[in-house]
């Protein structure tokens, strides 16, 4: 979950390492450091805290202007061994301060081999597990070895890593390699650039090469060596990366996570762009995924993913059982992957995930690849794990996602796996011709629909105020508004730290109502529809005893301004596709509530964007 990067050139790389790793920092960050390896010494400056205060830090030292200076590797954090603090924070240094190493993963393995390297007589300075890795090498480095000092280091290891090695005399190497976490490589016109994702190379290179599990790659000047894990040489091919910097850019918004929930209409056009067409009556996905062999064979669905994307997940359950008929379960895929699921080739497991790199989703997509389950990922970004471990990939195509919470991302996965039922019902016969137009035509005016929805959410900020000192909340919600209720919840408690739940409605009376009192805001998804009466119980069982109800609702509702008058409109009607209308007003109320608090909206505590540690 941290973020590293790295720069080999002819040039000063400093300033632009700093500038790079801002582009990571969604990857984590409680503290920040970079190493310059020189011919004099290995400089490592470290910083408790955000990469603005490294560069603060940084700029004491005089760095920015002798092309010496050429090298570096830099590094974002997000602790998981030993709390946030100078010490450690990364690039960690062995003893003789030769080597130098920024890591992101965890060792598993790594009390028992700091043990023997104290027995041996080596020194710790952090609590982490990276810093075992640069003792380590160091213990088996020789001049003009570095390569071979990583490689050997790296036998004793287990566990997931991606690393990058510098050397004070062997000042113009720098040294590479990954397992179960993401690296990636980009060639430029005189420097070769390394990081977590493409985010902080695109504006260098478009030319990106994808590291794979078990490789290591040894970089001198601008010649770049790439190994397997058996020391075999493979060859390098670079992809382009369609990814520009204006994407990541904020476009004059106060934070990311706003630009990104106004946003969800050009997501939402792209997620259908070459799919969808209003003069057809089936669903065209691209590759001939998910053919009539393969569909016609399916007897059960298994969606699994984490956090939003298991909420995404729950929705599509609904969609599939409504759209194909068939049994669907959706697991959280930490717990997936270490039960013993019921899986085989006639079950399609969908696994769900923006990133591509959340290690528990891998995992549990790794159990079914192992199982000869067919698969499908529903990704996001580009050239992921998760796009060369499953069978078969759509990309959702929302574009880049930097704010921690997510928002567009989850509109696409819910659309995509709109688009999938679809078309798995169609092949099934389930779908008749009339009932797929209809439904064509509730994805086509989507986007409009997401667009007239802002218009209806003037009243957010006001209503923001409520949740101001607020402590406790309930999110309720029936059908797929109770995913939906969940997926609101998340949002406010992860960047407002409210303590948040979602709850379905129908629920409310077995414990939650014991919670509710004059001090609890009670937002509730109250959409017209067959449970639309039940749901105006819920709100007067919530109202009889004091609680703040804010409902979202339809255009129009008049009903529901005679119970409250804190009410949220949504646009008019495209059936199951709601879900994605009234995510739209909780991420705003979330965002606007955390603004009001004073939360860092963009990098709340003790999270990061992606996952890709257990």
């Amino acid at each position: 979950m941290c973020g590293i990067f790295g720069i080999i050139g002819k040039k000063n790389c400093v300033q632009d390492l700093l500038k790079g790793i801002s582009k990571l920092e969604y990857r984590g960050y409680d503290s920040a450091g970079l190493s310059i390896p020189s011919t004099k010494e290995m400089i490592t400056i470290k910083n408790k805290g955000k990469v603005s205060g490294l560069q603060e830090k940084v700029e004491s030292f005089n760095l920015f202007k002798d092309d010496a200076y050429s090298t570096g590797i830099i590094h974002t954090r997000w602790a998981t061994h030993g709390v946030p603090s100078e010490a450690n924070s990364h690039p960690h240094n062995g003893n003789q301060n030769i080597i130098s190493v920024v890591h992101n993963g965890i060792i598993e393995n790594y009390r028992s081999l700091k043990s023997s390297l104290i027995s041996e007589g080596y020194s710790f300075n952090s609590e982490t597990d990276s810093e075992v890795l640069a003792v380590l090498i160091e213990k088996f480095y020789e001049k003009g070895q570095l390569l071979k000092a990583v490689n050997k280091a790296l036998k004793e290891v287990d566990g997931a890593y991606a690393i990058a090695v510098v050397s004070n005399e062997d000042i113009n190497q720098l040294v590479v390699a990954r397992k179960k976490s993401p690296l990636v490589i980009g060639k430029g016109k005189d420097r070769i650039f390394i990081a977590s994702d493409p985010l902080p190379i695109i504006e260098y290179t478009k030319d990106i090469f994808y590291m794979k599990d078990g490789y290591v790659a040894s970089i001198i000047g601008d010649q770049v060596k790439v190994y397997d894990e058996n020391e075999n040489p493979i060859e390098i091919k670079y992809e382009h990366c369609s990814m520009s910097p204006q994407s990541i850019a904020k476009d004059g918004y106060d934070h990311f996570m706003l630009k990104e929930i106004y946003e969800q209409p050009e997501a939402i056009e792209s997620a259908i762009a070459g799919r969808v067409f209003k003069d057809q009556t089936e669903i065209t996905l691209e590759d001939d995924i998910l053919n009539k062999d393969l569909v016609n064979r399916i007897n059960r669905i298994v969606i699994i993913g984490c956090g939003t994307a298991w909420h995404a997940g729950l929705i599509g359950r609904n969609i599939f059982e409504r759209f194909t008929k068939l049994p669907v379960q959706v697991d959280y895929a930490s717990d997936f992957r270490y039960r013993d699921p019921i899986i085989d080739e006639n079950t399609l497991v969908i696994a769900i995930s923006q990133s591509g790199e959340t290690a528990d989703t891998l995992g549990a997509l790794a159990l079914a690849n192992e199982n000869k389950t067919p698969t499908l990922a529903i990704v996001n970004a580009v050239g992921s794990t998760m796009t060369r471990e499953a069978n078969e990939v759509i990309y959702t195509r929302a574009g880049p996602e930097i704010g921690v919470a997510s928002t567009k991302a989850f509109s696409a996965q819910v659309l995509v796996l709109y688009l999938v039922a679809m078309h798995i019902g169609t092949i099934r016969g389930i779908l008749d011709v009339d009932e797929r137009k209809r439904r064509i035509k509730n994805i086509l005016k989507l986007p409009s629909s997401i667009r007239e929805t802002f218009k209806k959410c003037s009243n957010i900020k006001k209503i923001a105020s409520i949740f101001k000192d607020a402590t406790n909340t309930l999110f309720l919600g029936r059908g797929t508004g109770y995913p939906v209720a969940l997926e609101g919840a998340l949002k406010l408690k992860e960047i407002s730290y409210i303590h948040a739940e979602g709850y379905h409605a129908a629920e409310l009376k077995h414990g939650p109502l014991a919670l509710v009192d004059e001090n609890m805001p009670v937002v509730v998804l109250a959409l017209k529809g067959r449970r639309y009466s039940k749901i105006i119980n819920n709100i007067e069982e919530v109202k009889a005893r004091g609680g703040k109800i804010i409902a979202i609702v339809s255009e129009g509702d008049k009903e529901m301004k005679n119970i409250t008058s804190d009410i949220i409109e949504v646009s008019e009607d495209v059936g199951i596709l709601n879900s994605i209308l009234v995510a739209i007003p909780m991420q705003l109320l979330s965002y606007y509530v955390a603004v009001v608090r004073g939360c860092d909206v963009d990098q709340p505590r003790n999270l990061a964007k992606s996952v890709t540690v257990e």
